[in-house]
């Protein structure tokens, strides 16, 4: 009986423990929503019409990866993600999304599904539209929610 008193005791201080450390943890997450990940791809959307690799570059993390659609090579800087950026912008993109899934976790959040990234040529104006799955990893990190990882690739079936 006092073995199983014990134990219940033992069992007490590890579950207050466990809950006290969640509360600790819980308390340098920051609030954020669905809704306000789903934002964050306004914003990202909003730097490519500006055009500029820097406002762009600016959205990632410290460490970014970025898998993009029209390149085999996988950035791993934040200079590497700038250049890719040179010159995919020339190419006027704008994102829409189709479908979305939001997860969120204390310091990361992801949003993953369809989208369509509308294309323009700069020599010959002609528009051309690439249908492509995305998975946007977002970390907190300085105050502000940042693209950790960006992978886009082509839909394989037309």
């Amino acid at each position: 009986m006092l073995r199983n008193v014990k134990l219940a005791s033992v069992a007490l201080v590890m579950i207050a423990g466990a809950a006290t450390g969640a509360q600790a943890k819980g308390q340098n997450c920051p609030v954020v929503n669905e809704g306000q990940i789903e934002a964050l791809f306004a914003t990202f959307n909003g730097a490519w019409a500006t055009k500029d690799p820097a406002k762009v570059t600016a959205l990632f993390t410290k460490h970014p990866v970025l898998l993009a659609t029209v390149s085999n090579t996988p950035r791993t800087t934040r200079d590497e993600v700038n250049d890719y950026f040179v010159k995919f912008l020339k190419s006027s993109p704008v994102g829409r999304i189709d479908t979305s899934t939001v997860e969120i976790d204390c310091r990361t959040a992801s949003r993953v599904g369809t989208w369509t990234v509308s294309l323009t040529d700069p020599a010959s104006g002609s528009k051309s539209d690439v249908k492509a799955r995305y998975s946007f990893i977002y970390r907190y990190e300085d105050g502000a929610w940042k693209i950790d990882h960006l992978h886009s690739s082509m839909m394989p079936e037309k």
